[in-house]
């Protein structure tokens, strides 16, 4: 079976004001139904289309790589956002990050700072290493942590264009302002604890 579009798990209303719904339906509905599509489009009779989506992005190149990681990206992104999102992480991820960057504070800064100067577009994320360290990495265009052997992502924030150009113009620091608004701590601290990517989107399997 294809790919199909992700349901969200929250209305597209619902981030308001920190993004507007007409950015998210633009972005959703149109820049990520179109990964989709033409993901489905490049691998219909291939050997592809049986894989998992992680499996397609480690194995492709090209336009089947930009749309399979763009797909991956931005479902991993939707759920990194949360209507009741923001303060703090909790637990051993708190820990975690306290003991990387000193304070909460000083890894919001230097994750901001990475993500305003991430030149043209990409992404800014939050992962974690084998041995459990924290970093914060920058990708551009389509790249991912996926492809990183030992690399598990645990939040992003998409820094392309589209994200924030119709509630921000090119103001993309106020963009990431806004974000640390609707930050869903509780997906990133599962992630942390979670030992297998794969399984994070079995559902996203068109097998």
């Amino acid at each position: 079976m294809p790919f199909e579009l992700p349901k969200l798990p929250y209305a597209t209303s619902s981030l308001h004001p920190f993004m507007s719904e007409e950015t998210f339906n633009f972005h959703y509905l149109k820049h990520h139904a179109t990964y989709v599509d033409k993901l489905n489009a490049l691998i219909k009779q291939t050997a592809m289309e049986s894989l998992f989506l992680e499996q397609i992005i480690r194995q492709s190149s090209g336009a089947i790589f930009n749309n399979a990681a763009q797909v991956w990206n931005h479902t991993f992104f939707w759920h990194c956002l949360s209507p009741d999102g923001g303060n703090l992480p909790q637990g051993i991820l708190l820990d975690a990050i306290v003991q990387n960057w000193g304070a909460f504070e000083e890894f919001k800064r230097q994750f901001t700072e990475q993500a305003i100067n991430n030149f043209g577009s990409g992404w800014t994320w939050l992962v974690a290493t084998k041995d459990g360290k924290l970093e914060i990495i920058n990708t551009s265009n389509a790249a991912t942590p996926v492809t990183q052997h030992g690399v598990k992502p645990l939040l992003t924030v998409d820094v392309w264009e589209h994200a924030y150009y119709i509630d921000h113009r090119n103001a993309r620091p106020a963009y990431l302002d806004a974000f640390w608004n609707i930050v869903n701590w509780s997906f990133a601290e599962a992630n942390f604890e979670h030992e297998e990517l794969e399984s994070l989107f079995a559902h996203l399997s068109n097998s």
